[in-house]
């Protein structure tokens, strides 16, 4: 059976580069914001969000994502709107994925509000990224273009790392690239034994 080892982290703590350095392990890898963002352009949830959220999201009808965000990261009720039609359809989505995975003896799957969602408790085993609140702003002014407030905004609807370190197996803190590299190396190592794998 396989095992799902959930990988979560606050926005910019570097999860993303954390799982692609799994991925360049050899073991499959599920970004799940990335595929949130792939089925926002599918009917049903273009649908759903235009009936709750209206028009005004939208633009010669594509969706204004920016537009969306602005709305959803000021609004806690909205941003419980916008999960509750975009986290069915990950769901779903991943259990299709894992399916063609069957065969690897466990796959992460990388989900920034893996908590906030629920999506730790169908998890084995989790993993948390962190890294200093100020190089994680300036990781996301840098990648988003955005401004401090906006992510303070989006830091500040996420779990904080005390709340995610006390419901974690692993916690790895992502400052420097080879004492990262290191770190996951040894966790799969123990990922291994415990799952029997060579």
């Amino acid at each position: 059976m396989t095992k799902i080892i959930g990988l979560t982290g606050g926005i910019g703590s570097g999860k993303t580069t954390i799982a692609n350095e799994f991925l360049s392990l050899g073991v499959p890898v599920y970004i799940a914001d990335d595929e949130a963002r792939k089925l926002m352009q599918s009917s049903e949830v273009i649908n759903a969000i235009k009936t709750v959220f209206g028009k005004t999201v939208f633009e010669n009808d594509i969706l204004n994502r920016e537009k969306l965000a602005e709305i959803v990261f000021s609004n806690p009720e909205k941003l419980e709107q916008l999960n509750g039609i975009v986290h069915p359809a990950v769901k779903k989505h991943f259990k299709e994925w894992l399916l063609n995975h069957k065969d690897a003896p466990f796959v992460i799957y990388e989900a920034a509000i893996l908590f906030e969602s629920g999506g730790y408790k169908n998890c084995d085993i989790i993993i948390s990224v962190i890294a200093p609140l100020e190089t994680r702003i300036q990781r996301v002014i840098d990648r988003d273009k955005t401004t401090r407030e906006q992510v303070l905004k989006r830091i500040n609807m996420q779990w904080n790392d005390e709340k995610r370190i006390s419901k974690s197996d692993f916690v790895i803190k992502n400052t420097n690239i080879e004492e990262t590299k290191s770190e996951i190396v040894k966790i799969l190592k123990f990922l291994k034994i415990k799952q029997n794998v060579t």
